[in-house]
């Protein structure tokens, strides 16, 4: 399935099809067919909500949105902690709604980033349902009558009735395709490293619907921006405004801040420690080529990797397969090379992690940073959400 999985995302990755591998090629056929037939259910899909006949559910607070256009790398939840961390720190109590895919990785992270904070986190398919029982628990109370522009900044405190466990405002994580629930503000994150790919619909390229939804965005975010060209900057700006010119466009970036020992995740470990070392990153994540350059600034000696399909689960076999691999760069290098994985690798299944004894294993822990370009910077986008509270 690993290997499935694998030549499935060549392929949508692929810029000429003339170059495939034969065996790529073999199921390119296959792949067109159920690509045809998603782009058909997702039409029936949006038509049914169009017209009516699948409704719309209002929740009682704004609701923000943040999705994608097509799978993993997208820096989805590290933007929905980052603007967690905003709202909490000015006095406003969000509620982040997110599926728990994959055994809840992404949500077993953010609550310990969050933790201490006025940040609750819902996890299940009906976000709806979700947030209901939330607000039974939790109650609510709606910012957009609290007159924001005129009694504060969204770097200020507000009123004490908004510091209080009432949910003020919904987060929705990956919720671009989750069209039953309203929302105030849509944010569509995109991987610059990645793009569109081969511009085609699930499974044969990576895109979850066509680039014309993006007029739907109110805010596009560029992720991942200070590890590609400017040119290429450039050219993702251009497309985004052929489809909507107006469209506010940020860049962000992964910040790598510090390790943690994978026993010990109170353990705070600078980032030098790696230099001139020798490592192998293991990641199932949706970036692998973002964390591994990452990783070479800092500099390391040499970086080497093994790569799984995002949210994969680590099984016997792949931690003897990495130990193998571990082996082998030990001997060339007499030397023995450290292992560094994800926060969401870790959260994913920590105690798997530990089989990799005696050789060391770190956590990179890094941070979602909104980088300065045109006019657009962390205090305009945090401007921007005040606005949409309102």
């Amino acid at each position: 399935m690993e290997r499935l999985r694998a030549l499935v995302n060549e392929i949508a990755y692929a810029q000429d099809h003339a170059k495939l591998s034969p065996l790529q090629s073999s199921i390119v056929p296959l792949l067109s067919f159920a690509s045809s037939l998603y782009s058909v259910t997702l039409s029936l899909r949006r038509s049914l909500y169009h017209f009516g006949f699948f409704s719309k559910h209002r929740l009682a607070v704004p609701v923000i949105s943040v999705g994608n256009l097509t799978w993993g790398g997208n820096g989805k939840t590290p933007m929905v902690e980052f603007i967690a961390h905003s709202l909490a720190d000015s006095g406003i109590s969000p509620l982040i709604l997110t599926r728990g895919y994959a055994g809840g990785d992404e949500a077993r992270m953010l609550q310990r980033h969050l933790l201490g904070r006025p940040v609750k986190i819902g996890v299940g398919a009906n976000r709806a349902a979700t947030a209901a029982s939330f607000f039974e628990k939790y109650g609510y109370v709606d910012p957009r009558g609290c007159r924001f522009s005129q009694r504060i900044n969204i770097e200020e405190k507000v009123g004490d009735h908004l510091k209080s466990e009432q949910i003020a405002v919904v987060i929705l994580d990956d919720g671009m395709q989750h069209w039953s629930l309203s929302r105030d503000l849509e944010i569509v994150m995109v991987n610059g490293l990645m793009r569109w790919g081969n511009h085609q619909l699930l499974p044969l390229g990576p895109l979850r619907e066509p680039l014309m939804a993006l007029k739907r965005a109110d805010v596009a975010v560029v992720h991942h921006a200070d590890l590609i060209s400017e040119q290429n900057l450039k050219d993702i700006e251009s497309e985004i405004r052929e489809i909507r010119n107006s469209l506010p466009i940020y860049f962000t970036r992964m910040a790598p801040s510090c390790f943690f020992e994978v026993e010990n995740v109170n353990s705070e470990i600078p980032l030098t420690t790696v230099c001139n070392s020798v490592l192998l990153c293991v990641s199932a994540i949706g970036s692998a080529d973002a964390f591994a350059q990452d990783l070479r600034k800092l500099g390391a000696h040499y970086v080497d990797r093994v790569d799984f399909s995002d949210h994969h689960l680590f099984q016997a076999k792949d931690i003897e397969m990495i130990r193998k691999k571990l082996g082998e760069l030990e001997v060339r290098f007499n030397s023995k090379p450290i292992v560094v994985v994800t926060e969401k690798d870790y959260d994913r299944d920590s105690e798997v992690l530990k089989h990799l004894q005696p050789f060391k294993v770190l956590v990179l822990c890094s941070k979602l940073q909104i980088m300065p370009h045109r006019g657009c910077s962390e205090d305009s986008f945090k401007k921007l959400l005040k606005e949409y509270l309102e």
